[in-house]
């Protein structure tokens, strides 16, 4: 199910929640923190109208193998999710940053 990822590369994922429905989300970005990789998502609309109505939230969940197989499962540490979270957003913050440096030059 999964591909080679680049930050914003289109990649996606159907996810299943805890009441068994299910939503297709792309990835936003992969980052490694403490030995771990996390990947922060989106959820995917193949409407743009229903995209640009999303309240623009990301969930991020950790990749661990389950199995022998790689899943994304859920963070249950709260201060875990939160830092690597604020490590997403930071990411977002600079690569808007450098959008615009270059819209100004």
């Amino acid at each position: 199910m999964a591909e080679e990822n680049e930050f914003g590369s289109g990649l996606l994922y159907t996810l299943e929640d805890e009441d068994g429905n299910e939503q297709e989300f792309e990835v936003l970005g992969e980052l490694e923190y403490n030995d771990a990789i996390y990947c922060a998502l989106i959820p995917f609309y193949e409407n743009e109208e229903d995209l640009l109505n999303d309240d623009g939230e990301f969930v991020v969940l950790k990749k661990e193998m389950v199995d022998g197989e790689e899943m994304l499962c859920t963070i249950e540490d709260d201060a875990e999710y939160e830092t690597v979270g604020n490590m997403f957003l930071q990411q977002l913050n600079e690569l808007f940053d450098e959008e615009d440096e270059e819209e100004e030059a």
